[in-house]
């Protein structure tokens, strides 16, 4: 099958499945101009996911807007730096259940059944391109150079979306919902230990997320901090780019070795975990807190395998210090000179790190304000992210926000500790984004019942027209 016969067989599949009937809702009239049903803030995976869900619910009315040039949407082609995906390849995800729509499918249309097989992981380029693919095929409303600044909650049932960029139509937007699907750091902010930032100029580091001149770094000596995923994936790729050394340095003295997603996956967990009661999610969350995913073992053999690769296990930075172009870093092992140091410590999730947030979040629940856990389970950072509705939905801290957050949905990393892995999870995907839609179309509905009813109980259209005519006699 070529790519476009599988772009046909998509067609037809979603016309079997009456794709792209008639919206259901009315449209909103308001004096500033036109209001969206949805606006979509993120056109990487969980946006285009969420817009075709939305779609398929009769609501059409929508847009996506994503601050990056079109087909650079995401980490894939930014800063992710791994070989492959981590994710099982059989897993799905963004299709909602359509076969054609898979990457299996969209792999074997220009590979055959045959290429398929051979993949082990998906390369993280082709992911990519199969986002770029499925967002073309299904003719989604996504704009491109577009950064939301600001929300600003209008009146009952509209929000007022302060935008810039080059590919802006207008200084503002209007919506009736705002789904902010903004990928792993939207949710707060990409850490950097201050230990760090508080003693080095800013040229002799690098937080993982952010662009890395390899160009510059070609026959240096970098260190790595981080024992996760991510620190063998720069590593290796730092090295493939030139760099002389690079060495990784982890506080714990062995590799994290069990990686919890792979049992989430197995067990239920993802699917159902937005049923467990707060102390479970509590529980659960703060477990998986403790265990950085681990590389994957091919992921780690590419980074061992160069020449210039070190690993230091039980070496914590004590001290980072600047000396003439060099950053010196000591650990309980010793003191180690760099030419360049780069950070792979994760982020912090809290609405209160979020600029475009910075008109409600003082109302924004977070978890610590809906449990309290034991105090020897305490974990601020969990206790930090949004307390969020099954459906994604930002809930207030009292009665004042109720209003001023209506409407409002949360699909970033931040909503782990709500609904467990969904946003920015490829494995959370299939099961989070019908959750998500689910919770938008019937906010939505519930906005509009006193319409819904009264054009229920006034609907007069007959339908049966037919006429009996007895026999003579």
């Amino acid at each position: 099958m070529s790519l476009e016969a599988l772009n046909e067989r998509v067609r037809t599949d979603l016309s079997y499945l009456a794709y792209g009937g008639e919206d259901w809702l009315r449209p909103l009239e308001h004096p500033e101009g036109h209001v969206y049903d949805v606006v979509i803030v993120g056109g990487g995976q969980s946006g285009l996911g969420a817009a075709f869900g939305l779609l398929r619910e009769r609501i059409s009315n929508i847009l996506v807007i994503d601050e990056n040039e079109e087909g650079r949407e995401g980490p894939w082609d930014t800063y992710a730096r791994m070989v492959t995906l981590r994710t099982p390849k059989h897993l799905t995800s963004i299709d909602l259940g359509i076969p054609s729509l898979t990457f299996r499918a969209w792999q074997e249309a220009q590979t055959g059944p045959e290429g398929w097989e051979a993949v082990d992981k998906i390369p993280r380029g082709d992911w990519m391109n199969y986002l770029r693919w499925y967002r073309s095929v299904l003719s989604l409303p996504v704009i491109n150079e577009v950064t939301l600044k600001l929300i600003e909650p209008v009146e009952e049932g509209v929000h007022r979306l302060h935008i810039t960029g080059a590919g802006a139509p207008s200084s503002m937007l209007l919506a009736r919902k705002v789904v902010l699907a903004t990928g792993i750091q939207g949710g707060g902010e990409w850490h950097v230990p201050p230990m760090i930032a508080e003693s080095l100029p800013e040229h002799l580091y690098a937080h993982t997320s952010e662009a890395i001149d390899c160009a510059a770094l070609a026959g240096r000596t970098i260190a790595i901090l981080g024992g996760g995923a991510s620190a063998f994936d720069n590593a290796n790729y730092l090295l493939s780019h030139g760099a002389a050394e690079a060495h990784v340095f982890v506080r714990r003295e062995q590799l994290p070795c069990v990686n919890p997603i792979r049992q989430m996956e197995q067990s239920g967990m993802i699917e159902r975990f937005h049923t467990l009661a707060d102390e479970d999610k509590y529980g659960v969350i703060s477990h998986f807190f403790k265990y950085n995913q681990p590389p994957t073992n091919d992921t780690f053999a590419r980074a061992a395998a160069w020449p210039g690769f070190r690993l230091h296990l039980g070496s914590p930075w004590l001290k980072v210090e600047a000396a003439g172009d060099k950053a010196v870093v000591t650990t309980p092992q010793g003191e180690f000179a760099f030419d360049f140091l780069v950070l792979s410590t994760g982020l912090l999730s809290d609405p209160g790190l979020r600029p475009e947030l910075r008109l409600i979040e003082s109302h924004i629940a977070r978890w610590s304000d809906r449990y309290q856990a034991p105090a020897d389970a305490v974990n601020p950072l969990l206790d930090a992210h949004p307390y969020l509705s099954p459906g994604f939905a930002l809930q207030s801290r009292g009665e004042e926000g109720e209003q001023l957050l209506h409407g409002l949905f949360v699909f970033n990393y931040s909503a782990l500790a709500s609904n467990g892995l969904s946003a920015s999870a490829i494995s959370g995907m299939r099961n989070a984004i019908p959750r998500l839609v689910a919770g938008v179309a019937d906010q939505l509905f519930t906005d509009v019942r006193e319409e819904v009813l009264q054009a229920f109980y006034e609907y007069d259209v007959a339908e049966f027209t037919a006429e009996w005519l007895p026999a003579k006699a």
